[in-house]
């Protein structure tokens, strides 16, 4: 029970002051003129103005509430790292008997767990919505028991109550790390790159050791194994083998006495392309298709197009001195036999043999693709001729024969069954808008695929790899006429590039493929094939468990599955005698960057509030009561801050001077100062 006086005046503040010193001025007055009843008068006005002020008398009836500590545990994952847990559960459970021993005192107990993904220890987060379940003005003081590695010290709530951390982990405790500080997404294949990373030693780490083994993998094949500093910044130059995803493993063998190896590894995915594609076109003679492919070829700023029409065969003699002539001179012995292999890709376009191209230059070429080179043969009628490019040494390597039948009809080109399944062709727009074609060259497929048929169901397009390179064979010379919209067109464009980069080895159109793109911790696996039906693919996890996981059909020659990772790290997947490695996550994931206990991060805040910081490892802190604004931890003790919150449950108000009484005692002292004068 408590007792206030209050005051509800029933003027304004300042006429009531204005009134009381005109009371004290008449006072003084009548004392000057040596009146008798001065003092009653006085007194009289006195009482008026203490009745305006309208003094209340207030009692409330209060009920004490308890204090509120809250108690944060870590329980992340590097948390779970040696003694760490064992040591928290202890602590929490003797700190939690404490509390609740004491009276007045409540307890609320929050749990920090794993955050979803890699979003690392959120132990702010946690207090803040703890706090936001309480009372602030009842909380005494918080209690938080971590390694000190948070992740979001830029929610810290604000706080009134002194905040305390109570850290697990050992001075003695070292770790080694590995960091990748430098590493591009992409690289330009055959040309060296430069990785940077760094071994790193924290904590009470061994002083004799200053260099460490560094294992490299390179997608999923056995590592090489060098020794490099420690504390150092370590460049290491690399060539990117394939076009593509290239995933390199950098991984440190666990040492002895450190921490955890789980940052003792670092996954960098590099994607390799091309710097320029070279390429050579040849044009038998000047057409209308000539200039289709030379605007697909020079659209594409990363192809180097070198081009030569035969524009003045050797039997077309005009008697002109070559001298005068404005044309070059064919250097058929430096392209075809000095730098044929620096060509990615060779386009013979209507070409047919007039004795500019010996034989002996001719097999050099075929010789090419059979060493991994690409050759494309555009045919027109002269392919179908005596002087057609299949009656050379080319025939050992082109994957069809004329049948020296020319059909000049018109037709719609349609892609086959097969086609359907090819990533050449597979997916191109709705055939029945294309555009006719008005020529074909009648061939006979000896190998190969063919991926696309015209008139009469006859091959169209037939692509095939010899030894290490790749031909196709187009057997018509009228795509040109998509691209000039004959008859609504077709994807000319969209066609010949997918052709030219299946040739060029590109490995998103190679049509036997396994791959995996990763979202998170979920991959999703598609499997590209020419036949009906793939068998499950086999995972191998980072841990060394495989698995095996069927995959469903979603389009011609494409098979998908969804894989939920159940780890971070490097994935291995295998189908047939395709393979692909994936990486899932950092392979270090965040809760294991920086593993070596610390109150760094939580120091200031600590300090705003008088709080402290004490390892538990040097016994489990007294608990006492302080005053607030004082400091709230000390050798060997901490403190909390009581908050004296309490609950009103009844108020009860009296006036001080009831009206009846005013009047009465008023009225007293005029009439008292009226006979004290009168009598004078």
């Amino acid at each position: 029970m408590t007792g206030t006086v209050l005051f509800d005046p029933l003027v304004p503040l300042w006429l009531l002051g204005a009134l009381g010193v005109a009371v004290a001025a008449a006072s003084a007055l009548a004392l000057w003129r040596g009146l008798s009843g001065w003092a009653l008068r006085g007194l009289a006005g006195f009482v008026v103005l203490a009745a305006l002020a309208q003094p209340t008398w207030q009692q409330e009836e209060r009920a004490a509430l308890s204090d509120i500590v809250i108690m944060v545990e870590d329980a992340t994952a590097s948390q779970r790292l040696a003694e760490r847990a064992a040591t928290t559960e202890a602590a929490a459970e003797e700190l939690a008997a404490e509390i609740e021993s004491r009276p007045d005192t409540e307890l609320r107990r929050v749990t920090v767990p794993d955050a979803e993904g890699d979003e690392g220890t959120l132990l702010m987060t946690a207090l803040s919505e703890a706090l936001a379940k309480e009372p602030r003005d009842r909380v005494a003081g918080v209690f938080l028991l971590s390694d000190g590695r948070l992740h979001d010290v830029e929610r810290l709530p604000d706080l009134t109550a002194p905040m305390h951390l109570l850290m697990t982990g050992r001075e003695s405790d070292w770790d080694r790390r590995l960091v990748v500080t430098n590493a591009p997404a992409f690289a330009i294949l055959d040309e060296e790159i430069t990785l940077t990373l760094r071994i790193e030693d924290e904590g009470a780490a061994p002083e004799s050791a200053r260099t460490a083994p560094l294992d490299i993998s390179v997608d999923g094949e056995a590592p090489q194994r060098f020794e490099v500093p420690i504390g150092r910044d370590v460049e290491l130059p690399i060539t990117l083998s394939h076009a593509g995803r290239n995933v390199i493993r950098f991984s440190v063998p666990e040492a002895k006495g450190e921490l955890t190896d789980r940052n003792n590894a670092a996954l960098v995915q590099i994607n390799g392309v091309r710097d320029r594609l070279r390429v050579l076109l040849v044009s038998g003679q000047p057409h209308p298709g000539t200039r289709t492919w030379r605007n697909l070829l020079k659209s594409d700023s990363s192809v180097d197009l070198v081009h030569f029409t035969i524009l003045r065969p050797p039997e077309k003699q005009d008697g002109v001195p070559v001298s005068e002539l404005s044309l070059i001179a064919f250097p058929t012995r430096e392209l075809f036999l000095e730098k044929v292999d620096d060509f990615d890709l060779i386009i013979f376009d209507r070409y047919k043999r007039r004795g500019i191209l010996p034989s002996i230059y001719l097999d050099n070429v075929a010789n090419y693709v059979r060493e991994g080179g690409a050759v494309l043969v555009a045919a027109g009628p002269d392919y179908a001729s005596a002087d057609s490019l299949y009656r050379s040494p080319l025939s050992e390597v082109i994957p069809a024969a004329p049948t020296a039948r020319v059909v000049e009809e018109g037709f719609r080109p349609a892609v086959t069954g097969l086609g359907e399944r090819h990533p050449v062709t597979q997916g191109l727009p709705a055939p029945e808008g294309w555009g006719r074609w008005l020529r074909q060259i009648e061939v006979t497929p000896a190998s190969g695929d063919v991926v696309m048929q015209g008139t009469e169901e006859r091959p169209l397009l037939v692509l095939d790899r010899v030894g290490e390179g790749r031909i196709a064979l187009l057997a018509s010379d009228q795509a040109w006429l998509w691209s000039r919209g004959y008859e609504g067109g077709g994807p000319q464009l969209e066609l010949l590039r997918r052709l030219s980069h299946w040739m060029m080895e590109e490995p998103e159109l190679e049509e036997e493929a396994l791959t995996a793109e990763a979202t998170g911790q979920r991959m999703r696996i598609a499997r590209r094939t020419l036949g009906d039906e793939v068998g499950a693919v086999t995972i191998t996890t980072p841990s060394g468990e495989e698995e095996a996981i069927d995959l469903e059909k979603v389009s011609p020659g494409r098979f998908e599955a969804l894989y939920e990772g159940p780890e971070i790290g490097l994935y291995r997947l295998e189908q047939g005698d395709q393979t692909a490695v994936i990486g899932l996550g950092p392979a270090a994931p965040r809760e294991f960057v920086q593993t070596i206990a610390s109150g760094a991060a939580l120091e200031p805040a600590i300090d705003a509030v008088r709080g402290g910081i004490l390892r538990l490892e040097e016994g489990m802190p007294a608990i006492r009561t302080v005053r607030e604004g004082r400091p709230a931890a000390g050798r060997g003790w901490v403190g909390i801050t009581p908050r004296e919150a309490y609950q009103t449950l009844d108020v009860r108000q009296m006036p001080l001077l009831p009206a009846w009484a005013v009047l009465l005692l008023a009225s007293a002292l005029i009439v008292g100062a009226w006979l004290r004068e009168g009598r004078r």
